[in-house]
């Protein structure tokens, strides 16, 4: 989330509207507290400071209100605060790939339900995937309180109501049992899982996004995270292999209920495993979709029990 260097954002999807620099005199005339956390860099372009907690949630809030219609747009304290151009560019690649079943044309009505696994306090996904394409959404997460905050963003924005349901993960080793019942269907399901394997891991890592991000910081050993995070946000036992292994295990259960299963992956080490699970499963189709969001380079991995001919008749 570099906004002094286009060349960073001009690798996100071609309908990103996060491509250009960002326009601070359209974000602050909608956001006026943003106004204080900008500033001019030493190349005179404006910006703000990455490593701030409290200026990216701004920033996301300006974003959110300006671009998607969202009011009252709130996190509590320490909790993960997304960069909306990655979190939209998810979004758009979800779209291209149900356009794949459906003559190439993106399904951009409320009958396409999706499920978002781990919401998290700010509810992201589902809020991106209703606004700009009018998808519903099923938002879980293991931590009440990021439930919580969920249903205040969607009570303050009265045409999320219909649009987003919550629903509390009440046992932490299940990802998708005690959530999708027999009658259910869903279009897709998404996830960005927990990246690391133990709080410690986590702490080394945001100790030195941080210290990247402002040099001149001296290195902490329970580090501000600019974009926070709490324990089941950040790690789990087994890391990201160890998520995604149970995900796609779990997944077989519901092969009938679910067009496409979706997740992002960001050590492209854990790949290899991943397509052998999704082998012994036998998943009938395996996409894996390339995204790069300034130097920071994810995939998705989609995968589906469907054949074509079944995926086109679901949308």
């Amino acid at each position: 989330m570099k906004a002094n260097d286009n060349s960073e954002k001009n690798i996100l999807h071609p309908r990103n509207l996060h491509r250009a620099r960002y326009d601070f005199e359209k974000l602050i005339s909608n956001c006026p507290e943003l106004k204080a956390f900008v500033s001019v860099n030493k190349h005179g372009i404006e910006t703000i400071d990455f490593s701030n907690p409290k200026a990216v949630k701004t920033l996301n809030s300006a974003l959110l209100q300006t671009y998607y219609g969202i009011q009252n747009w709130d996190i509590p304290k320490n909790y993960l605060c997304p960069p909306i151009p990655g979190r939209a560019d998810y979004i758009h690649y979800i779209a291209d790939l149900l356009a794949e079943s459906n003559n190439n044309q993106i399904p951009n009505t409320s009958s396409v339900l999706g499920l978002d696994i781990g919401t998290g306090a700010n509810c992201i996904y589902p809020i991106l995937g209703n606004s700009i394409y009018n998808w519903s959404f099923v938002a879980t997460d293991i931590d009440k309180k990021s439930i919580e905050n969920c249903s205040k963003i969607i009570e303050a924005n009265p045409k999320l109501i219909d649009a987003i349901s919550l629903q509390q993960q009440t046992e932490s080793r299940f990802i998708f049992k005690n959530i999708i019942t027999p009658e259910d269907r869903f279009t897709f399901t998404m996830c960005n899982p927990p990246f690391h394997a133990s709080a410690e891991e986590a702490n080394k890592s945001a100790s030195r996004k941080v210290s990247n991000l402002n040099p001149k910081e001296k290195r902490n050993t329970n580090p501000v995270l600019n974009f926070g995070g709490q324990n089941a946000e950040l790690w789990c036992n087994g890391g990201e292999i160890g998520f995604i292994t149970q995900m796609i295990y779990e997944s077989a259960k519901y092969a009938s209920q679910v067009l496409w299963f979706t997740t992002l992956v960001s050590k492209k080490e854990n790949l290899s495993s991943i397509y052998k699970t999704l082998k012994k499963v036998n998943a009938v189709s395996v996409q894996t979709i390339d995204m790069a969001q300034g130097q920071k380079n994810s995939r998705i991995v989609a995968w589906s029990f469907l054949n074509d001919a079944q995926r086109k008749a679901t949308i």
